[in-house]
């Protein structure tokens, strides 16, 4: 009787070294014990495309044989969840039984001699032992012998879960932002591209220059008188030199009818670059208010416009600050949508009354609240609040919040708010003087950047400075301290209230 041919165990094959763990794997597999036999057996080409697997660092899969056997890479292993290590030299449906009416199709299409490739899949799959959502980017191909036979499936793939639930919650971001950009106060819009292509604009935008149809346009397509004026010009030398470029007052001819004459209108406006690390802007935000009626008006009225401005140009970044802080603050998603609508809710009252001056008799306690709110969260509180609940009358409310929504809002942007691990102590109280009682409070803040004293003063310096309307004793000392802004507001008590 002839002697019984002798095996060499797979750990000395040398198609099999390497590959990592799953190297290691089949290495140490009784290959005897499959439909495939010991690897020194093997086809010519299924030991090509193992020998490929293991040494590439991309997910790659390769099923073999009428019995469809598994083999696969470490770079594919996590795909598998719980199901591997056991799923190497098994059957390729029993490793996706779960999502095999899916599966089916494509591996007998590959066995048919038919490749097949998707950038995107979504399975919902069992493999860690809950349904879960998953999306791949992959190819299968077929492997064939030298008569032209195939013999199996090769397969190069990556799972693009993550990225995939990125996009989509990008996407719901991107949405969030545009239902914001569409109720800000003024006309807003966005432009991308050289062209400065309108990507977005909002409904005041719309009406302010006469035309809906503008998305998707350029802005010399859409608005060609602005560009014979010279602003888009001006949008290349912003995109160009990526520098902000606000222009007040300014007089454009605006076609706001297909028939009539254009129209002069006069608008505050804010060219903002955005996007992109080096060279040119991708684009650029556009922020308008039509100052028109304002500009023929008296100098208190025109002044009044020059904040509404100032106030509008304010906002994204108020909006931003408070999303950011939200975001980096909340425990979970939920959370943090909660959260974040609420205080949009607060910023949308507060803007209201702010910009129609439409506040009522109210207490000192009741507007630090509402303004501090935007920027305070009670899992990580930001504020020291302490003083009276004293009284003030609608025209003081008015003023007061003005000064303290400058404050937050200043302090958000370059101060306190803008770091983490800022604060600011608001402390009231009322005090007997020479002149008979008086309101006083004190904002301090600390923990922030260096404070360094603007060079020029702002219509927000300004509006600080005129103190509380109708008030006959009304005084603000505002200093800059290195360690943090200062401001102390004090007002005879009878016109706090009055």
């Amino acid at each position: 009787m002839p002697p019984s041919p002798i095996t060499a165990p797979a750990s000395a094959d040398p198609i099999l070294q390497g590959g990592g763990e799953c190297g290691a794997l089949m290495r140490g597999l009784d290959w005897t014990a499959t439909p495939l036999g010991p690897p020194q057996h093997w086809p010519q080409e299924l030991r090509v495309v193992v020998g490929i697997a293991l040494g590439s660092l991309q997910p790659m899969l390769i099923v073999w044989g009428p019995e469809q056997i598994t083999l696969y890479n470490d770079a594919y292993a996590p795909m598998c969840g719980a199901r591997h290590p056991a799923a190497m030299g098994r059957p390729f449906r029993e490793l996706w039984f779960d999502i095999w009416d899916q599966v089916d199709p494509i591996i007998a299409a590959a066995y048919d001699g038919i490749s097949t490739s998707m950038a995107d899949i979504e399975f919902v799959m069992h493999r860690n032992g809950y349904p879960e959502e998953a999306h791949f980017a992959f190819s299968y191909s077929p492997v064939r012998d030298n008569a032209g036979a195939v013999l199996g499936m090769f397969c190069a793939c990556a799972e693009i879960t993550g990225q995939v639930l990125m996009q989509r919650r990008l996407a719901r971001e991107r949405e969030q932002m545009r239902q914001i950009f569409e109720m800000a106060l003024g006309a807003v819009a966005i432009v991308s591209g050289p062209e400065h292509v309108f990507t977005f604009a909002n409904s005041e935008y719309r009406a302010l220059v006469g035309r809906e149809d503008i998305v998707g346009k350029s802005v010399a397509e859409a608005l060609p008188e602005a560009a014979e004026q010279g602003f888009v010009t001006l949008l290349d030398t912003v995109r160009a030199t990526r520098e902000a470029y606000v222009g007040r007052g300014v007089e454009i001819d605006l076609q706001r009818t297909a028939e009539g004459a254009r129209e002069r209108r006069v608008l505050d406006f804010n060219y903002h670059p955005v996007g992109g690390f080096e060279g040119p802007a991708d684009g650029i935000f556009v922020q308008a208010v039509d100052i028109t009626e304002q500009a023929n008006a008296a100098r208190q009225q025109e002044l009044l416009n020059h904040e509404l401005a100032h106030r509008m140009k304010n906002q994204l970044a108020l909006v931003q600050a408070v999303a950011n802080q939200t975001l980096r603050l909340a425990s979970d998603l939920d959370t943090a949508r909660l959260s974040l609508n609420q205080r949009i809710g607060v910023l949308a009252r507060a803007q209201d009354m702010l910009l129609t001056g439409s506040a009522q008799a109210t207490t000192v306690t009741e507007i630090v609240n509402g303004v501090t709110a935007l920027h305070d969260d009670p899992a990580d509180p930001r504020f020291h609040l302490e003083g009276p609940d004293l009284r003030v009358g609608p025209r003081a409310a008015l003023s007061l919040s003005l000064m303290l929504h400058e404050l937050s809002t200043n302090a958000a942007k370059y101060g306190a708010l803008s770091v983490p691990g800022g604060s600011v102590s608001v402390i009231w109280h009322s005090t007997p003087t020479d002149d008979g009682e008086c309101f006083c409070l004190e904002w301090n803040e600390a923990g922030g950047p260096p404070v360094v004293e603007p060079a020029h003063s702002g219509s927000g310096t300004r509006l600080l400075n005129a103190g509380i309307s109708g008030a006959q004793i009304s005084k603000v000392d505002l200093h800059y301290h290195p360690k943090g802004v200062c401001c102390e507001i004090c007002v005879d008590l009878q016109g706090l209230a009055s």
